[in-house]
């Protein structure tokens, strides 16, 4: 159970296109408020394999968008070349599109019901 009584549902993130077995994948499910940010409210993690990996969190229902990037050195944030661009791969739900920077909420917006939910999206890389 979660603050102010609010239950939590399960939500299984699946990420995909996960080129390597290094390091961990990391997933953040986030509000509209801390999208794209460190702050999001809900995170987890899973041994990097090829191909892809589950993550599950337990996360209160709602309107959601989720994060997630292939954390190879195992150094906690997303690794980036001299343009500022990420050197490994990320990807968010809906696999919503870059489109000369990273996806808005709207188009990562997903519906977690009281039941829980699963979820799929892809790595990309730069």
């Amino acid at each position: 159970m979660l603050a102010g009584g609010v239950q939590a549902a399960k939500l299984e993130v699946v990420v995909g296109n996960i080129r390597s077995g290094k390091g961990h994948v990391r997933v953040a499910v986030c509000s509209p408020d801390t999208f794209l940010k460190e702050t999001c409210q809900w995170h987890g993690h899973g041994k990097a394999t090829p191909g892809e990996v589950t993550v599950t969190l337990e996360v209160p229902p709602g309107t959601w968008a989720a994060q997630a990037y292939q954390d190879e050195d195992d150094i906690g944030r997303i690794t980036r070349n001299f343009l500022g661009l990420p050197t490994v791969g990320i990807g968010f739900s809906n696999d919503a599109p870059f489109r000369f920077g990273p996806p808005s909420f709207a188009d990562a917006a997903f519906r977690l019901a009281p039941g829980g939910g699963r979820i799929r999206f892809n790595l990309r890389y730069f």
